[in-house]
Protein backbone atom coordinates (compact mmCIF):
# COMPACT_ATOMS: atom_id res chain seq x y z
CA UNK A 1 0.00 0.00 0.00
CA UNK A 2 1.11 3.67 -1.03
CA UNK A 3 0.16 6.55 1.33
CA UNK A 4 -0.11 9.45 -1.27
CA UNK A 5 1.29 12.33 0.57
CA UNK A 6 0.98 15.20 -1.39
CA UNK A 7 -2.95 14.75 -1.52
CA UNK A 8 -2.76 14.25 2.65
CA UNK A 9 -1.21 17.59 2.75
CA UNK A 10 -3.71 19.47 4.47
CA UNK A 11 -2.62 22.73 2.17
CA UNK A 12 -4.51 20.13 -0.74
CA UNK A 13 -7.52 20.01 0.32
CA UNK A 14 -7.22 18.61 4.27
CA UNK A 15 -8.82 14.84 3.75
CA UNK A 16 -5.85 12.43 4.35
CA UNK A 17 -6.23 9.86 1.60
CA UNK A 18 -4.68 5.69 1.81
CA UNK A 19 -4.27 4.43 -2.13
CA UNK A 20 -4.88 0.96 -2.52
CA UNK A 21 -3.16 -0.36 -5.80
CA UNK A 22 -4.29 -3.16 -8.13
CA UNK A 23 -1.79 -5.78 -6.73
CA UNK A 24 -2.17 -5.08 -3.10
CA UNK A 25 -6.28 -5.23 -3.93
CA UNK A 26 -5.79 -8.75 -5.46
CA UNK A 27 -3.53 -9.83 -1.97
CA UNK A 28 -6.39 -8.26 0.20
CA UNK A 29 -9.03 -10.34 -1.75
CA UNK A 30 -7.14 -13.77 -1.25
CA UNK A 31 -6.69 -12.48 2.52
CA UNK A 32 -10.32 -12.16 3.01
CA UNK A 33 -11.49 -15.25 1.35
CA UNK A 34 -8.75 -17.20 3.18
CA UNK A 35 -10.24 -15.31 6.83
CA UNK A 36 -13.91 -16.82 5.60
CA UNK A 37 -12.55 -20.00 4.68
CA UNK A 38 -10.54 -20.60 8.56
CA UNK A 39 -13.99 -19.01 10.47
CA UNK A 40 -15.44 -22.27 8.57
CA UNK A 41 -18.32 -19.70 6.72
CA UNK A 42 -19.21 -22.16 3.47
CA UNK A 43 -21.00 -18.82 1.63
CA UNK A 44 -23.25 -20.93 -1.05
CA UNK A 45 -23.76 -17.08 -2.47
CA UNK A 46 -21.55 -14.24 -3.00
CA UNK A 47 -23.58 -10.55 -3.26
CA UNK A 48 -21.56 -7.30 -3.70
CA UNK A 49 -23.19 -3.94 -2.92
CA UNK A 50 -22.63 -2.34 -5.62
CA UNK A 51 -20.49 -0.47 -6.89
CA UNK A 52 -17.78 -0.35 -4.58
CA UNK A 53 -18.55 -4.33 -3.88
CA UNK A 54 -18.62 -5.44 -7.28
CA UNK A 55 -14.57 -6.10 -8.00
CA UNK A 56 -13.83 -7.54 -4.74
CA UNK A 57 -17.37 -9.89 -4.43
CA UNK A 58 -15.88 -11.08 -7.93
CA UNK A 59 -12.30 -11.78 -6.68
CA UNK A 60 -13.61 -13.24 -3.08
CA UNK A 61 -15.88 -15.64 -5.06
CA UNK A 62 -13.10 -17.17 -7.58
CA UNK A 63 -11.06 -17.58 -4.37
CA UNK A 64 -12.96 -19.47 -2.97
CA UNK A 65 -14.82 -21.20 -5.89
CA UNK A 66 -18.36 -20.17 -5.09
CA UNK A 67 -19.72 -19.50 -8.54
CA UNK A 68 -23.12 -18.36 -7.20
CA UNK A 69 -22.91 -14.56 -7.12
CA UNK A 70 -25.14 -11.67 -7.52
CA UNK A 71 -25.40 -8.01 -6.39
CA UNK A 72 -27.53 -5.40 -4.68
CA UNK A 73 -27.80 -1.42 -5.73
CA UNK A 74 -27.72 0.99 -3.21
CA UNK A 75 -26.58 4.92 -3.31
CA UNK A 76 -25.27 6.31 0.40
CA UNK A 77 -21.95 8.14 -1.21
CA UNK A 78 -22.49 11.10 -3.32
CA UNK A 79 -18.33 12.84 -3.22
CA UNK A 80 -15.70 12.98 -1.10
CA UNK A 81 -17.13 12.22 2.30
CA UNK A 82 -20.88 13.64 0.74
CA UNK A 83 -23.83 10.99 1.38
CA UNK A 84 -27.65 11.02 1.06
CA UNK A 85 -29.82 10.98 4.31
CA UNK A 86 -30.05 7.50 4.21
CA UNK A 87 -29.23 4.56 1.99
CA UNK A 88 -30.76 4.03 -1.11
CA UNK A 89 -31.68 1.33 -3.00
CA UNK A 90 -31.87 0.86 -6.78
CA UNK A 91 -33.18 -1.61 -9.48
CA UNK A 92 -32.13 -3.74 -10.96
CA UNK A 93 -33.14 -5.10 -7.61
CA UNK A 94 -31.82 -8.63 -6.08
CA UNK A 95 -33.89 -11.31 -5.49
CA UNK A 96 -33.60 -11.28 -1.92
CA UNK A 97 -36.62 -13.76 -1.23
CA UNK A 98 -34.16 -16.90 -3.62
CA UNK A 99 -31.54 -16.34 -0.54
CA UNK A 100 -33.79 -17.95 1.94
CA UNK A 101 -32.05 -20.39 3.83
CA UNK A 102 -28.90 -19.87 2.16
CA UNK A 103 -25.26 -18.95 3.44
CA UNK A 104 -24.41 -15.18 1.96
CA UNK A 105 -21.27 -13.29 2.06
CA UNK A 106 -22.08 -9.86 1.76
CA UNK A 107 -19.41 -7.61 0.62
CA UNK A 108 -18.31 -4.43 0.38
CA UNK A 109 -15.02 -1.72 -0.50
CA UNK A 110 -15.49 -0.11 2.87
CA UNK A 111 -17.79 -0.22 6.21
CA UNK A 112 -17.74 3.51 6.93
CA UNK A 113 -20.91 4.78 8.50
CA UNK A 114 -22.06 1.08 8.07
CA UNK A 115 -25.41 2.11 7.78
CA UNK A 116 -25.44 0.49 4.10
CA UNK A 117 -24.56 -2.76 5.15
CA UNK A 118 -26.76 -2.68 7.98
CA UNK A 119 -29.74 -1.53 6.01
CA UNK A 120 -28.68 -4.98 2.93
CA UNK A 121 -27.99 -7.76 6.54
CA UNK A 122 -31.35 -6.36 7.74
CA UNK A 123 -33.13 -7.44 4.25
CA UNK A 124 -31.10 -10.17 3.18
CA UNK A 125 -31.85 -11.45 7.22
CA UNK A 126 -35.63 -10.99 6.85
CA UNK A 127 -35.97 -13.22 3.88
CA UNK A 128 -33.79 -16.07 6.39
CA UNK A 129 -30.15 -15.68 5.07
CA UNK A 130 -27.71 -16.51 7.14
CA UNK A 131 -25.40 -13.70 6.47
CA UNK A 132 -21.61 -13.08 7.17
CA UNK A 133 -20.09 -9.62 5.84
CA UNK A 134 -16.79 -8.48 4.64
CA UNK A 135 -15.00 -5.40 3.47
CA UNK A 136 -11.32 -4.30 2.04
CA UNK A 137 -11.57 -1.09 5.13
CA UNK A 138 -13.16 -0.74 8.41
CA UNK A 139 -13.83 2.84 9.58
CA UNK A 140 -13.57 3.62 13.56
CA UNK A 141 -17.18 5.13 13.61
CA UNK A 142 -19.34 2.60 11.58
CA UNK A 143 -22.44 1.48 12.96
CA UNK A 144 -21.58 -2.20 11.74
CA UNK A 145 -18.14 -3.51 12.01
CA UNK A 146 -17.91 -6.28 9.32
CA UNK A 147 -17.58 -9.82 9.85
CA UNK A 148 -13.96 -9.81 8.23
CA UNK A 149 -12.13 -7.04 6.84
CA UNK A 150 -8.74 -6.08 5.20
CA UNK A 151 -7.62 -2.71 7.54
CA UNK A 152 -9.15 -0.18 9.52
CA UNK A 153 -8.21 3.33 8.87
CA UNK A 154 -10.47 6.85 9.03
CA UNK A 155 -8.68 8.49 6.20
CA UNK A 156 -10.45 8.56 2.57
CA UNK A 157 -9.15 5.63 0.81
CA UNK A 158 -8.93 5.79 -2.91
CA UNK A 159 -9.38 2.49 -4.66
CA UNK A 160 -7.63 1.94 -7.99
CA UNK A 161 -11.28 1.37 -9.77
CA UNK A 162 -12.17 4.68 -8.77
CA UNK A 163 -9.15 7.23 -9.10
CA UNK A 164 -9.49 8.57 -11.72
CA UNK A 165 -12.51 10.89 -12.97
CA UNK A 166 -15.54 8.90 -15.63
CA UNK A 167 -14.28 9.01 -19.46
CA UNK A 168 -15.72 11.29 -21.85
CA UNK A 169 -16.08 11.34 -25.11
CA UNK A 170 -13.15 14.16 -25.10
CA UNK A 171 -10.59 12.53 -22.62
CA UNK A 172 -11.80 9.04 -25.29
CA UNK A 173 -8.78 8.20 -27.83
Amino acid sequence: MTFDANDAAAGVDGIRREILDWREFGEAARSLASDVLRSGFQPDVVIAIARGGLLLAGAISYALGTKACGSINVEFYTGIDERLPEPVLHPPMLDAPALGGKRVLLVDDVSDSGRTLAKVVALLRDEGAEVRTATLYTKSHTVLAPDFDYRRTDDWIVFPWSALPPVTVEGAA
